[in-house]
């Protein structure tokens, strides 16, 4: 992984800001490219000392950077403010000079969210799919990929990069390699999902597959299933599933099962009476996150969530109202 190349007076700050975000098993690509954006433009404007930064140049700097929307403005603001508190904490600087405030997001996407019977008609639907002379046993690799993908909240990277020898049937566990924070881990199964995924080797591959063959693969060079193809395929079957979309709630992505699986678990928490606070850290770790924080994201409320909080409160709240 390349470090970017800087050039202004905060050259070696930056350097060791980034290496120290890359040694936390972060990629950290946006935001380092972000970094070298306002490298630039201080070597474009002749700023040469640590003080002449101040709020004004990095307002400059914002609104300098050409249609750029909200979600992009915020994104670009953090990765500075960050790199400054970075720098106060390594005693670089004593202030920082990011005042600017987070523009407001309109119109987030309220993500579509599967329940069990619409994702098992989907897998339906794609074991249908008939064969190709370059994509044999297509129905039985689309229905198990989408499967995993809905059953255990994997990331559609993850589930293509799958080799035979990551599924241990002994323990139940499936080793996820090289995820999005180049970190791996065990994510493990349960009885029905491991059976499925037996299965589908032994019918795809036979008794004995070589532990290095991709899990899922068409062609003779042994190459994965390209995770753009797995979107494609997605959204080529939803009109078969004759969706009914809620007023406000965006058309269904590929990832909207990774999502669903993360609000079906909060939702299965509630039931059981469990904090999901409590868990929080349990299920950031199962899907490959580096902090519970990135989990929240996928916890979006829906009724039924609501539903189940407000039964929850009721049990915890003293009865007869206020003394």
């Amino acid at each position: 992984m390349n470090t970017p190349f800087f050039q202004s007076f905060l050259a070696p700050y930056l350097h060791q800001f980034v290496q120290y975000k890359r040694a936390l098993n972060r990629k950290y690509l946006n935001d380092a490219h972000t970094l070298r954006l306002f490298d630039r433009y201080l070597c474009n404007h002749d700023i040469a000392d640590w003080h002449a930064i101040d709020s004004a140049v990095v307002d400059d700097f914002l609104v300098s950077r050409p249609k750029v929307g909200p979600k992009r403005y915020n994104l670009i603001l953090y990765a500075v403010r960050r790199f400054f508190a970075f720098a106060i904490m390594q005693q670089w600087t004593q202030r920082n000079p990011v005042t600017a405030s987070p523009r407001r997001i309109t119109g987030s996407r309220i993500p579509y969210l599967f329940d069990l019977d619409t994702a098992r008609r989907l897998m339906a639907e794609a074991r249908k799919l008939p064969e190709r002379s370059r994509a044999p046993y297509r129905g039985l690799v689309y229905e198990t990929i989408f499967a995993l993908l809905y059953g255990l909240g994997l990331r559609v990277g993850e589930v293509s990069r799958l080799k035979i020898g990551d599924a241990d049937f002994t323990r139940n566990l499936l080793f996820i390699r090289e995820t999005k924070f180049a970190k791996s881990r065990y994510v493990p199964m349960g009885p029905r999902l491991t059976q499925r995924l037996k299965d589908y080797e032994a019918e795809r591959y036979g008794s004995t597959p070589a532990s290095e063959l991709p899990m899922f693969t068409f062609n003779s060079k042994r190459r994965s299933v390209d995770k753009g193809t797995i979107s494609m395929t997605f959204h080529a079957l939803l009109p078969k599933l004759k969706l009914h979309i809620p007023p406000g709630v965006s058309p269904p992505r590929l990832h909207d099962l990774r999502h669903s699986f993360a609000v079906a678990t909060l939702l299965r928490w509630y039931r059981e009476g469990i904090d999901p606070n409590c868990r929080l850290m349990h299920l950031a770790t199962f899907l490959g996150h580096v902090d519970p924080t990135s989990t929240s994201v996928y916890l979006t409320i829906t009724e039924e969530l609501l539903n189940q909080a407000a039964q929850r409160f009721q049990t915890l709240a003293p009865k007869g109202g206020a003394q």
